[in-house]
């Protein structure tokens, strides 16, 4: 069971300049703001943490509440709210789980996303991952074990709301592994008339 998917809802400077123009102020200056609090509290809390408090326990949990507070804001309001974007899973009556992707359609009554809020969503949504997964080697590399089970947890959190993101700008129908399959094609393929035309 898929949702509909929209091809209007802005990814970074999709927009045209005439659209940029009517959407670059912040609709929802709350959710933007909660869409990188928490993620950024718990990278600062994770980096700070042996300053700030000698008792592990309280730094692990500290930390995974701020996960799990950013985890449930994007998933169930900043996505909606910035970016009309929505993913969920759903167990039907004969105990199947279904995945659901869904944008939201621009018509009438309906207001497009700002491109200033897509930029912070999308931003947010995508370098956090990226510094959770550096966490992970560098626990690794300096062997500080006992974290590991807190970098990790920071990246299957963020890396989820990001794939199911993704899944919902690009449609839920969609395999991935096509479209990068497809897209590479179309870079070799490219790159073998130009160099058919040069020789």
């Amino acid at each position: 069971m898929i949702g509909q998917y929209g091809d209007d809802v802005p990814l970074f400077d999709e927009d045209d300049a005439e659209r940029k123009q009517s959407k670059s102020n912040i609709k929802h200056p709350l959710a933007s703001f909660f869409h990188l609090f928490f993620r950024a509290s718990a990278i600062l809390v994770y980096l700070l943490c042996e300053l700030l408090s000698s008792s592990f326990i309280a730094c692990m949990v500290t930390i995974i509440l701020l996960l799990s507070c950013d985890f449930w804001t994007v998933k169930n309001v900043t996505g909606r709210l910035m970016v009309g974007l929505r993913w969920w899973n759903q167990v039907d009556d004969d105990g199947k789980s279904h995945w659901v992707f869904e944008a939201r359609k621009q018509g009438a009554g309906r207001k497009a996303p700002s491109s200033s809020e897509s930029r912070i969503f999308w931003l947010g949504l995508i370098v956090c991952p990226v510094v959770w997964v550096f966490f992970v080697f560098s626990t690794l590399f300096s062997f500080k074990i006992k974290w590991l089970a807190v970098v990790i947890m920071g990246v299957v959190l963020q890396w989820a709301n990001l794939y199911g993101y993704v899944r919902c700008r690009v449609g839920g129908g969609t395999d991935l592994k096509n479209m990068a399959t497809s897209y590479f094609g179309r870079q070799f393929f490219k790159q073998a008339m130009a160099n058919q035309e040069e020789s």
